[in-house]
């Protein structure tokens, strides 16, 4: 969601002569919160999941996106505080995000009350649906920017996007959120350009005629699906996990240890198959979402690689001696950084800590997108708004997150996966990431493996089907804390990355024997056997078993008598698609339609 500031936002043309103002006052807002902050100490194990929904309407034969977010968000916003639940405004007027009130702890009884929790949400939310509204949980809407999608009729080509497909009436009503829209459009130059490439079933035109590009744009090819506003990346939906670590260093080296696993969990999540109506040759909406808020502009791409919505670029631990002894070697890919940025946090005391300042100093080579006018002149010691302004718009794999109040530890957040229908799931992946987070503390697991390793795992999780056709870069001894020790890496699929084999012990093993050793209390049975459901789904996913959401929308579509096998997704076969995703995250049809993703379940 981002920082959501109440005033009158800037237009571009004022917001960048305030640019280097926002930047300055920014660094000092976080030194300020250092110096506060820097020898808090034992805090808790806390964490905490964020879950993205859709307003959908089914109704007479026809899906649409359901834009009440204002009215619906109005009345949960008086829900009690002892329902522990706690909503908010997304991007587009059709979703919602929720999260429980208050943190999760490190007891076992909560890893089950995360789904109790992730249910009673979903509940509450849906008593404020009108009869033919539904709060589904899919990545990506198929036939967003296709015809009259959502409720309310609006018109393309609008002031903010200028889009060809979205009209500017599906965007959030805050002024945060259009001048967001807008600001990335001017401060490129032109609209944004998102292209995936197009599945090519045994029907689809070659060359591939798109149905609803009049002139396609130079440079986007003929083999893919182009799209042109904010909404297509910031439209979808996704699952999101924040950890409290015992002090800075604790947050700082859980953000290495979770880092390589970004990829996989994007990959093992999958569930984004179609963008605007056309069946795509990937399963995830990562790099959509990347392309839909990137602003650098051409000169700016020959110098600075990766959009603001991106894999991370450095780790930044200051006190594993791995990652010390061998800094280059895990940092191996350039990092763009601010110059003036790196000098005032050197001077500001952090001149001898230099992966810190390389942190930070590479988020602030981005301009602020969003200014208002009353905000400009803040206190610095008491408001970190200027700082999160550009913190919160740095939009990649894994966030460090300095408190934000005294109340409040330094945190790690982790943030590849994709939506998937269910609660269920939802909480199966949620508490396999809260276990390994819990495991590499424990035993002080090693996953660390070259920056451009990730990168190119990245490229791999938007493999079609990954499970089945994609190799993951992993570190074979991740027991192995020998600083000296010479590490082995090895491309291998996700069923072995998860799963184990010969060589590699695996990540859900791990978890298994973490839960068993002796250092560990015993589970509560019914703690041990939801978690080892948890785990078990996982297990059976990565392996091919069970299918992804993904390759079940795939299989739906493809067996659906309205397709024609020729990559379109018609109005018939979303309403059909929407509705049996709703009655699966309804519990319903896990035996019948859905019996390929929760067989055993």
């Amino acid at each position: 969601m981002g920082l959501l500031s109440e005033g009158t936002p800037l237009q571009w043309s004022e917001v960048s002569k305030y640019v280097d103002h926002v930047r300055e006052h920014g660094i000092i807002q976080l030194l300020h919160t250092l110096e506060k902050y820097k020898n808090r100490q034992n805090d808790p194990f806390l964490w905490g999941d964020e879950v993205e929904y859709i307003v959908v309407n089914l109704s007479d034969g026809k899906a649409t996106l359901g834009l009440r977010q204002n009215d619906i968000l109005g009345k949960l916003m008086l829900i009690s505080d002892s329902e522990n639940v706690n909503f908010h405004p997304e991007y587009g007027r059709y979703m919602i995000e929720s999260t429980p009130l208050k943190p999760f702890d490190a007891s076992w009884d909560s890893l089950i009350d995360l789904e109790t929790n992730m249910r009673h949400r979903r509940q509450i939310a849906s008593r404020y649906m009108t009869p033919t509204e539904h709060l589904v949980t899919m990545s990506s809407y198929p036939l967003l920017g296709v015809g009259h999608f959502a409720e309310t009729e609006g018109t393309v080509k609008g002031p903010v996007t200028q889009s060809e497909f979205m009209p500017d009436e599906i965007i959030n009503l805050h002024p945060r959120f259009p001048t967001l829209s807008s600001n990335i459009r001017e401060r490129r130059g032109k609209k944004v350009e998102i292209t995936v490439p197009v599945f090519h079933d045994v029907n689809t035109p070659q060359p591939w005629v798109d149905p609803l590009l009049k002139d396609r744009p130079v440079g986007v090819s003929s083999q893919e699906i182009y799209m042109d506003a904010m909404g297509f990346g910031m439209g979808c939906c996704c699952l999101q996990l924040t950890f409290q670590g015992a002090s800075i260093d604790g947050a700082r080296d859980l953000y290495d240890a979770l880092a390589p696993l970004t990829p996989l969990f994007l990959a093992l999540s999958a569930g984004s198959p179609v963008f605007r109506g056309v069946v795509a040759d990937q399963d995830v909406r990562w790099n959509v979402i990347s392309q839909s808020v990137d602003d650098r502009t051409d000169d700016e791409k020959k110098t600075i690689p990766k959009s603001r919505y991106d894999s991370i670029d450095c780790y930044i631990s200051r006190k594993n001696e791995i990652l010390n002894q061998n800094t280059d070697f895990y940092n191996d890919i350039p990092v763009v950084t601010n110059d003036k940025v790196t000098e005032q946090l050197r001077e500001g005391g952090l001149e001898n800590d230099p992966l810190l300042v390389q942190h930070f100093s590479h988020y602030f080579i981005r301009d602020p997108l969003v200014i208002f006018e009353e905000l400009l002149d803040q206190d610095d010691k008491n408001s970190m708004d200027h700082f999160e302004n550009i913190q919160t718009t740095n939009w990649q794999t894994m966030r460090f997150k300095p408190p934000p109040n005294a109340s409040i530890g330094w945190r790690t957040e982790f943030r590849p996966c994709e939506i998937q229908f269910t609660d269920f799931e939802n909480a199966a992946f949620c508490v396999v990431v809260v276990l390994l987070a819990r495991t590499i503390v424990a035993n002080k697991l090693c996953f660390y493996q070259p920056i451009s390793q990730i990168d190119e795992n990245m490229k791999q999780a938007h493999v079609r089907d990954p499970v089945h056709r994609a190799k993951f870069w992993v570190r074979l001894s991740v027991q192995d804390q020998d600083k000296d020790s010479k590490p082995v890496f090895k491309q291998l699929t996700l069923n072995d990355i998860f799963n184990g084999n010969d060589e590699y012990i695996g990540l859900l093993p791990l978890v298994r024997d973490y839960l068993k050793s002796p250092h560990s209390e015993p589970l509560p049975e019914k703690v041990s056997n939801k978690v080892n459901q948890y785990l078990d789904l996982l297990s059976k996913r990565a392996s091919g078993e069970l299918d992804t959401a993904a390759t079940w929308i795939r299989k739906f579509i493809n067996s659906h008598p309205d397709y024609k096998h020729d990559s379109i997704v018609t109005e018939k076969i979303n309403f059909d698609l929407v509705t049996a995703i709703n009655k699966i995250g309804s519990g319903e049809g896990w035996n019948t339609i859905a019996q390929s993703m929760f067989r055993g379940f």
